[in-house]
């Protein structure tokens, strides 16, 4: 590929091909293969063996092995890739440089559990994340991530400390109001106490910050919407037509107040039989591929019916950093095809063309 070797000018050329193959690596993540400015070093250690640095713009190491391999195969040598995770872009909130919102049009199709094990799968990637528990009414994060009963802390009297789990640093209502009590707020009081979470805690520095939104299309949404500058937003849906049809209202509004929509999780898409081993569509089929078509977004997963997801889930688990667990990879994969398509849409947004007179 032309003008590979320059990056290291001066040097040999005989690293051209090894830069050739990064270059020509593709997935569905990688989808330009590995760019020029990521390459940070390539050493030949011996006769057929080399080793490289690489510096990712998006969380995604969950994937080099699979580049070894590819790069082991097409060039019939040995390849050890050394990879950190680095994001190049400017903070777009204090020291965040991605908010993410996970939203549903209706409640009930795992969108808490998703978001979740989608911010654990950030971090599993090499990312530094956080996740706010936005849904007021029915916070889950406390749970999900084993603090039941924390309570808040703060160093200066003025900005709370986030809790941390799981390498996550958390924020959630729900760890300034009894689990057992009923939040009982109108809507701008809900509104401004979220807004409140947000500003006042003190997050420190982040790749990623994971919003659980509340389902629907109401007021908390159209706050964190309009004042909050978030990169884009990952719908939560289940095969079902009635939650299709919300999810499609959820787009609607985020179209509307001009929130990317990143992709589309169909939760609980299909049950694994226990006896078979086939997979039954107890909720139908194929209708998130139908409605991200429709509107030209992928699917990043299709998450199964699956027991231990429930189960990890109860005991404070996150199912997505477990890697014996066949499920991790499914959340692990959307987080990196996710990461990425945030820095494709920012270094595509940062393209400037000038029309001169010459």
């Amino acid at each position: 590929m032309f003008g590979l070797s320059k990056i290291f000018s001066g040097k040999s050329t005989e690293k051209a091909p090894m830069l050739e193959a990064l270059a020509a690596y593709r997935s569905s993540a990688f989808a330009i293969g590995i760019e020029q400015s990521w390459v940070k070093d390539i050493q030949q250690t011996d006769g057929k063996s080399w080793h490289v640095k690489l510096v990712l713009p998006f969380a995604g190491l969950g994937e080099i092995h699979d580049i070894e391999a590819f790069i082991n195969q097409k060039l019939a040598c040995k390849v050890t890739i050394e990879a950190q995770v680095k994001l190049s872009e400017a903070s777009k909130f204090k020291q965040i440089k991605h908010i993410i919102l996970v939203a549903s049009g209706k409640g009930g199709v795992g969108k808490s559990t998703t978001a979740v094990n989608l911010a654990a799968a950030l971090q599993q990637e090499g990312a530094k994340v956080g996740i706010l528990d936005a849904d007021i009414y029915g916070p889950s994060i406390p749970q999900l991530l084993g603090l039941q009963g924390a309570e808040p802390k703060t160093a200066d009297n003025k900005h709370l400390l986030p809790f941390e789990a799981h390498n996550l640093k958390a924020q959630s209502i729900g760890f300034l109001v009894p689990s057992d009590d009923a939040t009982v707020w109108r809507g701008p009081m809900a509104s401004g106490a979220l807004n409140q979470l947000l500003n006042e805690t003190d997050w420190g520095e982040l790749d990623y910050l994971i919003v659980d939104m509340p389902p629907g299309t109401g007021d908390i949404q159209l706050t964190m919407s309009q004042k909050v500058p978030a990169s884009g937003t990952v719908i939560i849906t289940t095969p079902q037509d009635l939650a299709l049809a919300d999810a499609q209202k959820g787009i609607a509004m985020f179209n509307k107040v001009n929130v990317p929509v990143l992709g589309l999780i169909e939760n609980m898409s299909y049950f694994l039989c226990g006896h078979c081993g086939e997979p039954n569509h107890v909720f139908g089929k194929d209708g998130a591929v139908t409605l991200a078509h429709r509107h030209g977004v992928p699917v990043l997963a299709t998450i199964p019916l699956a027991t231990e997801i429930r189960e990890s889930s109860e005991q404070g688990h996150l199912i997505a950093q477990n890697n014996a667990e066949s499920i991790s990879e499914t959340y692990k994969t959307a987080a990196r095809v996710l990461a990425s398509s945030l820095y494709y849409q920012q270094a595509q947004s940062a393209v400037e063309i000038v029309i001169t007179d010459d």
